[in-house]
């Protein structure tokens, strides 16, 4: 009995470490992390799924599958013409655009207009690349507030592994020190992931 209890010991903690690296494992491998890591969020950057990566994580996902998954950039088109893009989005949907003819006060800059196309825009991107409202999405915004909005009306018409990207393309802004309110914190572009200012006609979002 004094023998085989610390063999029992040692064998439920070895079940219990193996657990939970399956567990981690599991979420990793698809380019997330355990949803407790994302448990600091800003309310405005949670999703109804809760289903979130960085844009390292991002990156690597669609690298590592490509065939599988449809990475959206839904910035607005002068964002994309002027800042650039990755060089492993699929295609461009924007979720807003600016609207000239108005301005927010509150906000500092011109109003903007809804795509009312947007999830429509999404489903024809799915169905182009071969793939159903069951494969993997990933949408991409400025710092991710947009996309956390953008996977929730997908998650709402049926999508059901809808991914965003918590710091974006800018990232988010640093609260103290010589870069404060500036976009330096995280995000694609200060992780020196690549990206490019020649924007690919055929990914981009043209009305016609």
């Amino acid at each position: 009995m004094g023998i085989m209890q610390p063999i029992r010991n040692i064998a439920t903690t070895l079940i219990t470490v193996f657990a939970v690296f399956s567990i981690s494992g599991n979420a990793l491998a698809d380019g997330g992390v355990p949803a407790e890591d994302w448990s600091k969020l800003s309310a405005k950057k949670q999703t109804r799924p809760g289903l979130y990566m960085t844009a390292e994580q991002a990156y690597k996902h669609t690298t590592d599958h490509m065939d599988k998954t449809l990475f959206v950039d839904i910035r607005t088109p002068g964002e994309l013409n002027y800042l650039g893009v990755t060089t492993v989005m699929d295609t461009h949907v924007p979720l807003v655009f600016m609207d000239t003819i108005g301005w927010d006060d509150k906000k500092h800059r011109y109003l903007r207009a809804d795509n009312k196309n947007f999830v429509a825009d999404i489903e024809t991107r799915l169905k182009q690349k071969g793939l159903t409202k069951d494969d993997t999405v990933i949408l991409m915004c400025r710092s991710g507030k947009r996309s956390a909005k953008a996977v929730n009306m997908l998650a709402a018409a049926g999508f059901t592994r809808v991914y965003s990207v918590v710091d974006g393309y800018e990232g988010d802004k640093a609260k103290e020190g010589k870069n404060k309110g500036k976009r330096t914190v995280n995000g694609w572009k200060n992780s020196g992931l690549p990206w490019t200012y020649s924007l690919d006609k055929d990914l981009m979002y043209i009305t016609k």
